[in-house]
């Protein structure tokens, strides 16, 4: 502050300040100095009294004027200015909106630790990422493809600079092409001019991340017109009994072969797991009469086998017949007299078993008396006279 009105104060955020600014207004302007009984002590413009710098001293500046003075500062009752007010009343509403400020004195944020602890988590949040087992991690810096890591913890540069894209690689993805209910016909023309209504659904899964992240804007779409593609190449060389019989199965492995050869001259990174053919049918239109000519033809097809197991049935009789043959004229070779009787006898011996016989010897030997038929005969009931009655 200036000495008894000589300089004025200025008004500062800090009082030192404000000293020191009073200080350097009173050394550039040159104020006079006065004595304690108001002469004045002499000065750079001359000496004076103490009204207006003395008579015998010249003025107090080259143009006669005094020092240039300083607008006065509007002061309340206290003293103080309206921007001391000002900034002690901010000063009181920041202390009061901080925890602990109500109680008065000085109070010290830490923004130090506040900003080393807003980076910590920014840095932890942003340069660190993790890696599940079944995903690959494709990490980018400003849009530019970096690596591929594998399962873990890792860390890259913070946000924005690089980004991380995961995609899972043993997923196995599933694309239908047609069928299912309220599908539309996946119509195809087979190789013997046959029209075929298929069904059929891809499984795959991601093999290069970083191939499939850069190579395919819309992989399913891909995978979908690849699939139709192949099959429709693989439908046009067969029939239409080996697409709808016993050879869907090597169709499907055929299917899947072509698609991964042409997934791998599009670099897309796709491994084509299998292909799954889950309809094989007619058109509508002529669905019923393919039918009844499959149940004709299967009709066909059971009597073929019946009758080739009948002649496989009579084909074994003859053979046993003949080897049974073979083995007796071998015996018979060996000892033709013996061979010849023992046949004539076993022939007899056949015949006569099933007829009733009597037999005779010459001489006087009695004649045999035929029990059998004796015994036969009385075993048969007499029949009963009807009666009177029952006649009637």
């Amino acid at each position: 502050m200036g000495r008894d009105g000589a300089s004025l104060a200025i008004a500062a955020p800090h009082p030192y300040i404000g000293s020191l600014v009073d200080a350097i207004f009173d050394t550039v302007a040159m104020p006079a100095q006065f004595n304690n009984d108001g002469s004045n002590g002499g000065g750079p413009w001359g000496g004076g009294d103490g009204n207006n710098g003395g008579a015998g001293g010249g003025p107090k500046s080259p143009w006669g004027e005094g020092p240039p003075r300083r607008p006065t500062p509007n002061r309340g009752p206290t003293g103080r200015s309206d921007l001391d007010d000002f900034l002690r009343k901010s000063q009181d509403r920041l202390r009061g909106s901080l925890p602990g400020g109500g109680g008065g004195g000085t109070v010290t944020i830490p923004w130090l630790p506040i900003a080393a602890a807003v980076l910590g988590i920014w840095l932890f949040f942003t340069a660190t990422y993790r890696v599940q087992a079944q995903d690959r991690a494709v990490v980018m810096r400003f849009g530019k493809f970096i690596e591929t890591t594998g399962p873990g913890f890792h860390f890259k540069l913070p946000a924005p600079i690089d980004t991380v894209v995961l995609k899972k690689v043993e997923q196995i993805n599933s694309v239908d092409v047609s069928g299912g209910e309220g599908a539309s016909e996946n119509l195809m023309l087979t190789g013997d001019q046959n029209i075929i209504d298929i069904a059929y659904a891809v499984r795959w899964k991601i093999k290069n991340p970083e191939l499939f992240l850069f190579e395919l804007a819309e992989p399913e779409a891909t995978i979908h017109e690849v699939a139709e593609a192949a099959m429709r190449a693989e439908i046009g060389r067969a029939t239409l009994n080996d697409a709808i019989g016993p050879q869907r199965a090597q169709i499907a492995e055929q299917v899947r072969q072509r698609m991964q050869e042409i997934l791998d001259n599009y670099r897309a990174g796709i491994d084509v797991r299998g292909v799954d053919i889950k309809q094989a049918d007619p058109p509508p239109a002529v669905k019923d009469a393919f039918n009844d000519v499959s149940a004709a033809q299967q009709d066909a097809v059971q009597v073929i086998n019946q009758s080739k197991g009948y002649a496989q049935q009579l084909l074994a009789v003859a053979q046993g017949s003949a080897a049974q043959f073979n083995a007796v004229y071998a015996q018979y070779k060996l000892a033709p007299e013996v061979t010849r009787k023992r046949m004539y006898l076993e022939t007899m011996e056949s015949v006569l078993s099933k007829v009733d016989k009597t037999v005779v010897e010459p001489g006087n030997m009695q004649t045999y008396l035929p029990l059998s038929e004796v015994q036969r005969r009385r075993a048969v009931p007499a029949p009963v006279p009807a009666t009177p009655a029952q006649a009637k």
